[in-house]
């Protein structure tokens, strides 16, 4: 039976390390405080910011929520973030995704000053990631990472294969997977839709991160004995015995997957509230100016 990577000991813990942090500066009455944007009611972004907030309140951070209306006019919704980019008491803004069709053809990327980006999606922060300079890496593969740390997972000189390529999680893993530290030092594929022979690649992979959103997408014959498995995936899948009419699985068919390797995420309660921690993370590193 594999190993099960949950997060829940690893999160107390760093709950426990940013609350006394936050305790002892206390005293200067400036909280590190993360602000998050939110645009429209969109019901799963007002579960994920309900989920920021709540972090933020169990550790003693500040967490303001600035909610706008879902037909914002672009001009003004840059206004806002300008303010906040301005604003010397907010520590760390995120833009809440999805946008609203008249917002996306905005470059979000570029919008909050990378002093701010506790997202790590600035060009700034993604190059300086890129060539191992201190920067705000993106969330989810910052938590990837530190749960991979947690576990003594090990990935030096390892066949790593990323399937997924997008900016958020499956680019910046494959290079901090291939960095010169440890975790790290991998040799790494970077797997996608239009892939050839991706049952034969995933099958010689020692770690598989699975960042796709394809529910149950890695079946146990992409897998070799005693590989590694990190699901990123969050799936809705219909389940009519469920009060919810609904569970949630990941892109790795975790049942028929489990037996087989030697460690494996699940979901939920793998990757996905490691990235709130990583994002808190990075929160208190912008407070506390640790990365210029």
């Amino acid at each position: 039976m594999a190993k099960i990577l949950s997060s829940k000991a690893f999160i107390n813990s760093k709950k426990l390390e940013l609350k006394l942090r936050c305790e002892k500066i206390k005293v200067h009455n400036i909280l590190p405080t993360l602000s998050v944007v939110l645009v429209g009611q969109n019901p799963a972004s007002l579960s994920y910011v309900k989920n920021k907030k709540k972090f933020c309140l169990e550790i003693g951070a500040d967490c303001q929520i600035l909610e706008l209306e879902q037909d914002i006019d672009p001009k003004k919704f840059l206004h806002y973030i300008n303010q906040l980019n301005l604003n010397a008491q907010i520590h760390g803004i995120i833009i809440q995704l999805p946008l609203p069709w008249q917002l996306q053809s905005l470059d979000i990327r570029g919008l909050i000053i990378p002093e701010k980006d506790v997202d790590g999606f600035h060009p700034n922060n993604f190059g300086r990631m890129a060539l191992g300079i201190p920067a705000f890496h993106p969330a989810t593969p910052s938590g990837i990472m530190m749960l991979l740390d947690r576990y003594k997972i090990n990935t030096d000189g390892k066949n790593c294969v990323v399937l997924g390529r997008s900016n958020i999680v499956g680019t910046p893993i494959s290079i901090l997977m291939s960095k010169k530290t440890n975790p790290g030092n991998a040799t790494v594929t970077i797997a996608h839709s239009r892939t050839s022979n991706l049952k034969e690649i995933c099958a010689n992979a020692d770690i598989i991160i699975a960042a796709l959103g394809i529910p149950n997408f890695v079946k146990s014959d992409m897998v070799k004995n005693n590989a590694v498995i990190i699901d990123v995936g969050i799936n809705k899948i219909e389940d009519h015995d469920s009060s919810k009419k609904y569970r949630l699985v990941g892109d790795v068919d975790f049942e028929n997957v489990k037996h087989k390797v030697s460690a494996i995420t699940p979901v939920p309660g793998g990757v996905g509230p490691m990235t709130i921690t990583a994002l808190l993370d990075n929160t208190w590193k912008a407070y506390s100016k640790t990365i210029k």
